[in-house]
């Protein structure tokens, strides 16, 4: 297509091409084109200084910035269409409303078009249940595997996503307690899954013990230790109250919020004064914290401690009207 371009030798290509930005002049719907010892950068007007020439340029890609863009379904449903979804590693993860049910291939195909990023696909099947904390997946599109390798933080953390649980949206919460976290601590983390806490913390913890019921999850977190080189992690796979007791923290985080007031004796149990617990869980809009904060001073108090609150947050929303929580208490004698 024939369009304005300027005309420069290709060593001031780069300068030239930063200045035609800054002026606002650069036509980034056209590819910069090599002919010769020059280069014709295309320009959406003359400009004075410059030697313009027509030139015969080819058009951009103009790739759709969402997936909305693209998807075939019928426009009456469009507003239906879900706002987000997890992308876990190299796959992507929906939750796909009832008045869409039908259109989940269409969704994902297009999830997988406008994404280069993603190889597979799959919608939410079922609620997290069981012990295990999984769900039931749905293959959309794209390749048909559930282990992915996922990078955050500057870690890297290979899993399943049909076996064990993981949420990619906890990675700002997780380096937020990195942040807190003090060189040489002992950290426990109650229920580690496949050790998105465990690993990062490693960089500055002296020891972390790690633990999880599900064996697919210590399966994984052993593979993570070794592709982190964060030897100073030691999984452990049983019930936490069977081992909550042998050991004592100055760091424990208790990341299992459905139950986590459940839970609260046996991080107790591997507390002393000066320890720092992360605690999370579901709490209502109108009062998100303050019956956990009242369940917590009831169990401290049953173990001869008082607590110091550091502070707490929303997390992020968990359902219509519910929040999900984090606070940060000290334990003191």
């Amino acid at each position: 297509m024939m369009v304005l371009a300027v005309k420069v030798p290709t060593k001031l290509g780069e300068q030239v091409r930063r200045k035609l930005i800054e002026l606002g002049k650069f036509d980034e719907r056209y590819k910069i084109r090599r002919e010769g010892g020059f280069l014709l950068i295309p320009v959406k007007e003359p400009i004075e200084g410059f030697e313009i020439i027509e030139a015969d340029l080819e058009p951009k890609e103009i790739r759709p910035r969402s997936y909305k863009e693209v998807v075939n379904i019928p426009e009456e449903l469009r507003r239906y269409l879900p706002t987000s979804f997890d992308i876990i590693g190299d796959l992507a993860v929906v939750e796909i409303p009832e008045e869409l049910k039908g259109y989940e291939k269409e969704i994902g195909k297009a999830i997988l078009k406008v994404h280069k990023g993603i190889r597979g696909v799959f919608a939410k099947g079922s609620k997290i249940v069981g012990e295990y904390r999984v769900r039931e997946l749905i293959h959309l599109a794209g390749e048909n595997r559930t282990e992915t390798l996922h990078k955050e933080n500057g870690i890297r953390l290979k899993l399943d996503i049909s076996k064990v649980y993981f949420s990619p949206r906890l990675a700002t919460e997780r380096m937020r307690v990195f942040n807190m976290a003090k060189e040489g601590e002992v950290v426990f983390d109650m229920f580690a899954g496949v050790g998105p806490y465990s690993i990062l913390l490693s960089r500055k913890a002296k020891l972390v013990f790690a633990c999880d019921i599900n064996p697919w999850a210590i399966k994984y977190l052993e593979e993570n230790i070794r592709l982190n080189k964060s030897f100073n992690v030691i999984p452990i796979l049983g019930d936490v109250r069977k081992v909550s007791g042998l050991i004592k923290a100055d760091r424990i985080i208790m990341n299992l919020p459905k139950f986590a007031k459940d839970f609260l004796p046996y991080a107790f149990e591997s507390a002393k004064p000066g320890s720092v617990i992360h605690y999370y869980g579901f709490g209502p809009e109108s009062d998100p914290y303050g019956e956990h904060i009242k369940e917590i001073e009831k169990v401290a108090n049953e173990f001869s401690f008082k607590i110091e609150i550091l502070g707490k947050r929303i997390v992020r929303n968990y359902a219509p009207r519910q929040y999900n929580i984090a606070i940060d208490f000290k334990v003191i004698s």
